[in-house]
């Protein structure tokens, strides 16, 4: 059985991850109106990812006899300057994901929660390539400034990711 500091954070924590399936969705829906399909794709696939993120909290709650209780997700932004911008706010993102990860580490250890706290390791770890992946986009991004030729041959490149739930999806949380 988990404890009640814990089960808190862990339903505050599937609200963060369903936010951000929704930011990213919203992402996704900014530039597909603006006809960067590519990049479209690559925010879908985030999307499914934080769905996932949020799925193995869930069932990680309920098989430690934890109650789920969901809460409303806050609105998204729609509207952003530029593609950098959006990347530059999703590496934003990840790095407030990554210290509510810490944080529920750092409760997990407070809690002696020895079960919690190797469920989260795979997060910690899911976290630097979340970051890392944002990052080198806007970096690229960066680099190609108003180049609308080298915008279009990322857009290419990000059509080609793909959604592969991850080994673990299966396997106990």
């Amino acid at each position: 059985m988990i404890g009640k500091k814990m089960e808190e954070a862990i339903n505050r924590q599937i609200n963060a991850e369903i936010y951000s399936a929704y930011l990213y969705f919203s992402m996704e829906a900014f530039f597909e109106a603006m006809g960067l399909k590519g990049f479209a794709n690559w925010m879908r696939v985030q999307t499914q990812e934080e769905l996932f993120h949020a799925s193995k909290f869930y069932d990680y709650l309920n098989a430690r006899d934890g109650r789920v209780i969901l809460k409303a997700i806050e609105a998204p932004p729609v509207e952003w300057k530029s593609p950098l911008e959006v990347f530059e706010e999703a590496y934003k993102h990840e790095v407030k994901v990554t210290g509510l990860i810490h944080d529920l580490v750092t409760l997990a250890l407070e809690e002696k929660d020895h079960a919690s706290h190797q469920m989260l390791g795979w997060f910690v770890n899911e976290q630097v390539e979340e970051e890392a992946n944002a990052s080198q986009i806007a970096s690229e991004l960066k680099l190609i400034g108003d180049d609308k030729k080298a915008l279009l041959m990322i857009d290419r490149e990000l059509a080609a990711r793909v959604y592969t739930p991850p080994a673990v999806a299966g396997a106990q949380p």
